[in-house]
């Protein structure tokens, strides 16, 4: 009988203290990061290279999105960086929302439209205006059995 009680204190103790950390996550880390990268083009022949692919758009399934957290953001993320690449030396991760491309806004566009506006052979410079999670965004989802973000 004693032996039951304690396990049963235990466990009463591992509940609240679990609670309390689920509690102070949720709470405490609710906002992304908003960060601005410049990225320089590089070079090849004819070709402008960013180092960087992307998905989603207004156009696209947000279910597929790995990065979309409830399956219904439609927004355009960083989906691959190659490293060493221009992306890569700027400071853009993989997951990175973009919302604006050279001060257009990319909330709400086409995914076509967005490499468009990407890929503009008569600038060398593309600006972006990301957001990323937070690490500690990045440890609840997992935690949660959401996909995970690459931070």
């Amino acid at each position: 009988m004693q032996a039951r009680r304690h396990k049963t204190r235990h466990q009463e103790k591992t509940h609240l203290l679990q609670t309390r950390v689920t509690r102070r996550m949720d709470d405490a880390f609710l906002s992304d990061v908003k960060q601005r990268i410049e990225i320089m083009k590089l070079r090849h022949g004819d070709n402008l290279i960013l180092g960087f692919s992307i998905g989603g758009g207004i156009d696209q399934d947000p279910g597929q999105n790995p990065f979309s957290e409830d399956k219904t953001d439609k927004g355009i993320y960083v989906t691959r960086i190659t490293p060493g690449g221009p992306a890569h030396d700027a400071g853009l991760r993989m997951g990175d929302k973009i919302m604006q491309v050279n001060g257009w806004d990319m909330t709400v566009v086409t995914h076509d439209k967005a490499r468009k506006r990407l890929t503009k052979k008569d600038e060398d410079v593309v600006r972006l205006l990301v957001t990323r999670k937070s690490l500690e965004q990045a440890v609840k989802q997992s935690m949660g059995g959401c996909p995970q973000t690459v931070t």
